[in-house]
């Protein structure tokens, strides 16, 4: 029969495993959750919501978006990034809907409402509570703009594409057949993804939360828990200094023509002051021709008529 003493020791074992277990419950592929060990299990939650996430896998933008705009506990005002840009649709709190994923319409707190894509951005004008999005547009392209610090030698084309390629397959799961191309002109550097919804089997990360986790790596504010990202080529580091990402809809946008008005008059004035510079220009290019002519005429007449008189 055991004695206190064991019994004790047993309950401090168990005490102390289960403690371990509670600091090992963690979610490697999202920092942004509440993790809390259940059973022999652990359970994570994004922050500011009850959705529970497979931390096997990326999470999907949409709650990530959710949790940058839910900190679980107060913060001190922060400088922006040196990275940061203005950009008002850029940001905001996202409905999702239960597979986490954006839902077609969107709204701030004002009932100002849009229509968004598979990424989150505004495809529509803005418009108010009774504006209808039939669908969500399937984002297909994503064309990511980088551009490197200076270097002395570029780097090799092929060496570069496969250090990139090999960080998207391991670091972001994406398979390789969505990854259409990677070009180099140094210091720009163009990857390419391209999924459609027929293409995308179940389970397969989506390339709108891997443009997005890349995104956050680069700007040095990894969604990874722990996971720093490390770019090299051939043990050459790979130093990032801008950043620009395009996205590509299965279905063009819907944008009025209202939106345009503003650029198209300016257009116009730059295009209409090219014109009457051009031709005021030429007009005293030939003034001035013309007045040449008629002073070397005159000379000669008058050196002819000193002749005719000699």
């Amino acid at each position: 029969t055991a004695g206190p003493n064991t019994l004790v020791l047993a309950w401090l074992l168990v005490a102390a495993a289960g403690w371990t277990a509670a600091q090992n419950c963690t979610c490697p592929t999202n920092k942004w959750t509440v993790c809390n060990q259940v059973g022999a299990s652990c359970q994570c939650t994004v922050l500011g919501s009850s959705h529970v996430v497979d931390c096997s896998t990326l999470t999907s933008k949409c709650l990530l978006m959710q949790a940058r705009m839910r900190p679980n506990k107060p913060r001190r005002l922060i400088n922006p990034s040196e990275h940061a840009v203005v950009d008002n649709d850029g940001l905001y709190n996202p409905d999702c809907d239960s597979g986490g994923r954006f839902k077609a319409r969107q709204c701030n707190q004002s009932d100002v409402c849009w229509c968004v894509n598979s990424v989150g951005v505004r495809r529509t004008d803005k418009g108010d509570q009774t504006l209808k999005c039939d669908e969500l547009v399937r984002t297909s392209y994503i064309l990511i703009n980088l551009r490197h610090q200076e270097r002395a030698q570029a780097f090799n084309h092929s060496d570069l594409s496969r250090a990139l390629r090999r960080l998207f397959q391991e670091r972001y799961q994406l398979s390789p057949k969505y990854i259409t191309a990677v070009e180099y002109e140094q210091p720009t550097i163009q990857i390419e993804l391209q999924q459609n919804a027929t293409q995308k089997a179940h389970g397969e990360v989506d390339i709108a939360d891997v443009a997005y986790y890349f995104e956050r790596d680069i700007k040095g504010e990894s969604v990874f828990h722990n996971r720093h990202l490390n770019l090299e080529v051939r043990g050459e580091p790979l130093r990032v200094e801008d950043t620009m990402i395009y996205y590509v809809d299965e279905k063009p946008p819907e944008f009025s023509m209202k939106r345009m008005t503003a650029g198209l008059i300016a257009v116009i004035v730059v295009v209409a002051l090219a014109i009457v510079a051009g031709v005021v220009v030429l007009i005293i290019s030939n003034k001035r021709k013309s007045g040449k002519y008629e002073k070397v005429e005159i000379k000669e007449m008058g050196e002819m008529n000193k002749r005719l008189n000699l």
